[in-house]
């Protein structure tokens, strides 16, 4: 039986692969990512050291095999990591030499390029999440179980609204956030900003 609970300084090693195996817009980056543990890195990691108190599992009785991530102040996280998790990682990840791009010389640029990793001010809606779940336990509802959860969470904390981030493509995802009430305040290229406001 699958459970939600927080997540574990020992479940980092689970969590960075469903990472990567949702990392394709949701499906398995394994095939063309050479550096497995980066999109991890990016995507997980700062919120499991920074912010644990809003960092939740779905735990399908043998490992960590979802998550669900929220920080309660985006510009004071962004901040926090520019000091403390980002020169790090650049040391981790060098900058590509010359010669063919890769798959994932895009995520390197984001490791080392401060403004495209930078999140737009939302006003309104300080917080943030994003959440993945391997694909065995999608539909069961978790989802929406781990989202009410951070809401509380958020809410409880003194936050007014949350937002996150969409790939333009990934249109089933923006179906299931729709229902839970989100709207869109941003749209790029690529991305789609999506915000809930509690007030």
């Amino acid at each position: 039986m699958t459970t939600v609970r927080d997540a574990l300084p020992s479940d980092i090693d689970n969590l960075y692969d469903v990472c990567l195996r949702t990392g394709d817009e949701g499906r398995d980056a394994s095939g063309w990512m050479s550096r497995p543990r980066l999109l991890g890195d990016i995507f997980v990691g700062p919120y499991l050291r920074f912010a644990p108190e809003l960092a939740l599992t779905a735990d399908d009785g043998v490992r960590a095999a979802g998550y669900a991530l929220a920080v309660l102040d985006t510009e004071r996280f962004e901040a926090t990591l520019e000091d403390e998790w980002w020169p790090a990682l650049c040391d981790t990840y060098p900058i590509p030499g010359p010669g063919p791009l890769a798959a994932e010389d895009g995520l390197l640029a984001l490791v080392h390029d401060s403004a495209l990793r930078r999140r737009p001010v939302l006003p309104g809606f300080p917080s943030h999440l994003h959440i993945d779940l391997l694909e065995h336990l999608r539909g069961e509802g978790l989802g929406e179980r781990m989202m009410q959860e951070l809401f509380v969470r958020l809410r409880s904390a003194g936050s007014p609204g949350v937002h996150l981030g969409v790939a333009a493509a990934n249109t089933g995802a923006q179906r299931f956030y729709a229902r839970l009430g989100f709207v869109e305040l941003q749209r790029g290229d690529d991305e789609i900003y999506l915000g809930l406001s509690w007030r």
